[in-house]
């Protein structure tokens, strides 16, 4: 038998604390609109009555679908409880509809975070137990203390971490369930009463302004895919730019997806703690973007196809590519490629490094000290190091000098047998090999010359103003402008075609070329490598560019 529900949303005008707190827009929608669209929403039938002294809340709630009752004078003085308020609604539906409900619910319009499934869930929880009403709470265990005879002393038995005290149901406005025999002027509460659980993200009410920026910050998150690879041959740029985004977007609700090759991707992620999929093919992506919601997919994996972008944009959501020279670019929302020059006239492709995104140990990093002699030399070929080239500088260093020490940084993805093999050739006493590092600044920050490949960590060198010969892994690489002498790099070329004599040219010309080494790090100096996120971010969000410079 099918229950008659009534949703009562008590809205007294003249809020105090947030002047016309009820029909203020947040997130550009009325705050009562969202209390009213919830139960309008739910698959429970349910009539929902607004009840106003107000008649600007009364005009803005039946625009959103709600009936309005005017509220006698003698309910709407500050001191009335909303026992009796709701109670003269439910009083008035009957008397008009001359049948009688089954279930009451009162909905405060100061919690705006609560969803339909939430609504819903807790319906059913009511219907399937025999309780007389049924409250919203949020679990919020804290250490508290409290005042007994005149003394203040602790309200808990044992200090503990929040996730390891005892539930403690803090009781929210989200809703009130009561059976309609238990609505009384002076109650709804009956005997048999208990509290359903809601998200703490949904528990907000809207009672201080602080309160108000938290549930709008709430109401715009956005959710974000991040779809990047990680593996041997491409390296682990993409997932390191990716972890960047998602620690500069705790604002919204971030999900990674993988690729199953990615191996040494998805261990990054799965040690990052974010949520993440991996997945088979692009259709497994597409059913992603549906059961997650998404609003926004950042593409973090080197070229896309025009087929992949048009699928995804059906989804009505926006696409932001990374890295992408390929067809696909041209019908995303946006493209930022900070390692090439401008190659095409597209309004939505954002070339070069002032889109390089740093990490934060860098931003909060001062560059290396500059001095007469080299004592430092730092070689790090990234995260997998897929043409070897580790071993090759290696071969060189006892032809270069033996008074200047040399530190070799293997990456994550430098396999097991690949440093085996690295540490049974002969090691020279003025070389270091270290693995896994988790701040390179601190090695950098000590090193005179660095040698490394053409990618990301040469942008790292520059921001920390290290004189840099590259050696590219690949011809995709050599395509990445920055990596140059007006930069202040000494570029080789391919480094699987560079001749170990050329480097150990290049590193002793360096070494004994105080003024050359100057002038590079001056020139790195001036580059401007700190305000990337923050364009980067811009143009995730609102797709325009920075006229910051």
């Amino acid at each position: 038998m099918l229950k008659r529900i009534l949703v009562v949303i008590p809205a007294r005008g003249g809020s105090k604390g947030i002047p016309k707190k009820n029909i203020r827009l947040m997130a550009g929608m009325p705050l009562i609109a969202y209390s009213i669209l919830t139960a309008k929403k739910s698959r429970y039938s349910v009539d929902i009555v607004v009840s106003t002294d107000d008649d600007e809340i009364g005009r803005v709630s039946s625009r959103y679908g709600a009936e309005v009752m005017s509220r006698p004078a003698h309910l709407a003085a500050d001191e009335v409880t909303l026992d009796p308020v709701v109670y003269h609604v439910v009083l008035e539906k009957e008397k008009m509809s001359g049948e009688k409900y089954d279930v009451v619910i009162t909905m405060q319009p100061t919690s705006p975070l609560l969803s339909v499934t939430t609504f819903d869930s807790a319906l059913d929880f009511f219907f399937s137990n025999d309780f007389d009403s049924v409250l919203s709470g949020v679990n919020d265990p804290h250490l508290a203390w409290g005042k007994k005879n005149s003394m203040i002393v602790p309200l808990y038995e044992k200090r503990l971490n929040r996730q390891y005290l005892p539930v403690h149901l803090r009781e929210t406005g989200a809703f009130f369930i009561s059976r309609r025999d238990c609505v009384k002027e002076d109650s709804r509460f009956g005997t048999r009463v208990s509290v359903y659980p809601i998200p703490e993200n949904e528990s907000v009410d809207i009672d201080t302004p602080h309160d108000w920026w938290i549930a709008e910050k709430e109401l715009l998150k956005k959710n974000i895919i991040i779809r990047v690879e990680g593996y041997k041959e491409i390296g682990t740029g993409h997932i390191q730019r990716g972890l960047l985004l998602g620690y500069n977007l705790i604002d919204h609700n971030v999900h990674y997806v993988l690729s199953r090759k990615s191996d040494i991707g998805i261990a990054k992620i799965k040690e990052s703690h974010f949520p993440y999929s991996v997945i088979e093919d692009d259709q497994e992506l597409y059913s992603l973007l549906e059961d997650l919601e998404c609003d926004i997919l950042i593409n973090d994996m080197l070229n896309t196809t025009e087929e992949y972008i048009k699928q995804c944009k059906k989804r009505n959501i926006r696409v932001i590519n990374f890295e992408d020279l390929g067809e696909g670019g041209q019908y995303a929302d946006a493209v930022i490629n900070d390692l090439y020059e401008k190659q095409n006239s597209y309004k939505n492709y954002f070339w070069g490094s002032e889109y390089y995104c740093i990490k934060d140990e860098f931003l909060l990093s001062e560059p290396s000290e500059f001095r007469d002699e080299v004592e430092e030399i730092l070689v790090s070929f990234g995260g997998t190091d897929p043409s070897n080239l580790t071993s090759k500088v290696l071969e060189c260093v006892p032809q270069i000098s033996s008074r200047v020490h040399f530190t070799f940084i293997l990456g994550m993805g430098y396999s097991e047998n690949d440093h085996l093999n690295l540490k049974g050739n002969y090691i020279p006493s003025n070389v270091d090999i270290v693995s896994n590092v988790s701040y390179m600044t601190d090695y950098m920050k000590k090193a005179d010359i660095a040698v490394c490949s053409q990618g990301r960590t040469m942008l790292e060198l520059a921001s920390m103003a290290v004189p840099t010969v590259l050696l590219a892994q690949n011809e995709r690489e050599q395509n990445h402008e920055f990596g140059y002498l007006k930069n202040g790099f000494l570029n080789l070329g391919l480094g699987e075609e560079v001749e170990k004599e050329t480097i150990v040219e290049t590193l002793k010309w360096l070494i004994n070329s105080k003024q050359i080494r100057a002038q590079i790090r001056n020139q790195m100096l001036k580059l401007d490598l700190k305000k990337g996120l923050k364009r980067t971010l811009r143009i995730i969000f609102e797709g325009g560019r920075d006229n910051e410079q």
